[in-house]
């Protein structure tokens, strides 16, 4: 949005002398010390942390309006405000006061100014830290992977993803996506495709709606993103020009505000298969998806046309049974999908936390089953039975007829009311290892006894409480370490922080070995 106050509230010029030493994404709160999502005022250069943290960024403008309540204002405090701060990873600008992203600037550019003058610092900082990383590997043991970093643990080989101004909800999809490996692996053996010559190719650093350019790939700028990831050549990889191919293709994504991380998953995948079947530069995409023999089951499932990797790997198919309750006729369709949404059981609904004592536990199983249970259908669902020529009254029951490689499982904690859309906060418990879903099946006679257990690769977890705002990070398996993923910051973790998460999208893994694990 276009923010009239910054004219009153960009006072600073890009100085080093008033930034803090070190990398911007690595400023600490000058309150509570937290290098996690750093903003620094444009009025009078102090950094705070975000909204997402403690909150002190929001806290500094606050206190700072508490003079200008006063009826005797003096000059100064009508024109200083502190009202704008910039994203010290990120480096987007947002107005308090407006409470939104901000995309215009002063009229001496000095935003602008600023932004360049944060990355430099940044480039620096990397440039510099990268060569002292160096220097401790050479140093130290070839097995040892992780460094002690401004006192917290940091995995070395693995890459964050900056957020472009409330980009969270694709960052945690990317980062789990980029953790499926068979999927992962298609993608970055894929050749480069070049899109551009000339003064147009390199990197677009900032996008509007109005630019032009309808040459765009979202195939190869998701490949390029999954090849930046897990390299260990930098701390954070900006994802600009994917964004900009999903502006491009996917209007409903375009704008700074937040958007629900399942949403864009649905849409990224689906539009990934499209153009992988019509091909790009004159290959068939397809024809590579032949040649890859672990790819080329006969019971892969096609959605829209021939199969591609998203559907070999994602695909599954339900049959939809309903029957009619007058005269006992039975209708069958079958269904492909990519995900799985599971309602969270209405008796469930109150219990927020994994410990507290308030009924029993919600379990992923408690899901699954009112998903493939026996329902009856209510008044504004008439089946139209094709024997009786009238709608009446039936019950629907969904069996999965084929699983696929990989299960997302997407728990529905979005529902509408009569005004907004609530969040549902129940914790749902959900096993690591050995999901089974042999249950489930239309024909469980007929799969092996491993064949129906999968283990955990991927969670994405959304905090807050609606869907318009809130912060998306993701969880992630990689070569048997966990990682959170936070936008451009990466953390080891361990399995009992996982499965304390308030899962909202879950990726399972088909097993490939025989394990003593535990089934669900």
């Amino acid at each position: 949005m276009e923010c009239p106050h910054l004219g009153s509230s960009v006072c600073i010029a890009p100085d080093s002398a008033k930034f803090p030493q070190g990398s911007p994404s690595s400023w600490c709160c000058s309150v509570c010390r937290s290098n996690k999502s750093p903003w620094v005022c444009l009025t009078c250069s102090s950094v705070h942390c975000g909204r997402y943290v403690n909150g002190h960024a929001k806290k500094h403008y606050e206190d700072a309006q508490i003079p200008m309540t006063n009826h005797k204002k003096t000059e100064k405090q009508e024109k200083v405000q502190h009202t704008v701060c910039m994203d010290c990873s990120s480096y987007s600008t947002y107005c308090y006061r407006c409470d939104d992203f901000v995309v215009n600037d002063t009229k001496l550019g000095l935003v602008q100014k600023v932004r360049e003058h944060l990355q430099n610092l940044e480039n620096s900082a990397f440039t510099s830290d990268r060569h002292r990383k160096r220097k401790l590997l050479e140093n130290s043991s070839m097995n040892s992977k992780l460094l002690k970093v401004n006192g917290s643990t940091t995995a070395l080989c693995a890459t964050g993803l900056r957020n472009l101004g409330n980009t969270c909800f694709m960052n945690a999809i990317l980062q789990s996506l980029s953790n499926i490996q068979q999927f992962c692996c298609y993608f970055k053996e894929l050749p480069a495709v070049e899109l551009r010559n000339g003064k147009t190719a390199g990197r677009r650093t900032y996008h509007t709606r109005s630019q032009g350019d309808n040459n765009v790939s979202l195939v190869e700028e998701f490949r390029k993103t999954l090849c930046a990831l897990w390299q260990g050549s930098q701390t954070a990889f900006s994802p600009e020009s994917l964004f900009y191919v999903v502006w491009k293709i996917m209007p409903n994504f375009r704008g700074y505000q937040q958007q629900d991380a399942h949403e864009f998953m649905r849409y990224l995948l689906d539009h990934l298969h499209l153009e992988l079947q019509g091909g790009f530069n004159g290959v068939s995409r397809s024809v590579i998806l032949q040649e890859n023999s672990s790819l080329t089951a006969s019971s892969k499932c096609c959605i829209n046309g021939a199969s591609t990797v998203v559907t070999a790997i994602f695909g599954g198919i339900l049959q939809n049974e309903v029957n009619c309750l007058i005269c006992g006729t039975e209708s069958r369709k079958f269904d492909p999908f990519l995900d799985l949404s599971l309602d969270i059981p209405s008796q469930f609904r109150n219990k927020r936390t994994k410990n507290q004592e308030n009924g029993p536990m919600c379990t992923l199983r408690d899901c699954l089953r009112s998903f493939t249970d026996l329902e009856e259908l209510d008044e504004t669902e008439l089946y139209m039975c094709h024997k009786c020529k009238k709608k009446q009254k039936s019950t629907k029951k969904f069996w999965i007829q084929k699983l696929p490689k990989v299960l997302c499982l997407h728990l529905k904690r979005f529902h509408w009311t009569a005004y907004l859309r609530n969040k549902v906060d129940t914790y749902v418990e959900f096993p690591l290892r050995g999901l089974d879903m042999k249950c489930y099946l239309l024909e469980p006679e007929n799969s092996g006894p491993e064949s129906c257990l999968y283990d955990l690769a991927a969670v994405v977890v959304h905090h807050g409480s609606g869907v318009g705002s809130g912060h998306y990070t993701a969880y992630a398996a990689h070569e048997g370490r966990w990682f959170h993923f936070n936008d451009s910051t990466v953390t080891l973790t361990d399995e009992e922080t996982v499965v304390k998460a308030k899962a909202y999208i879950l990726f399972y893994v088909e097993r490939q070995a025989k394990s003593g694990s535990d089934k669900l």
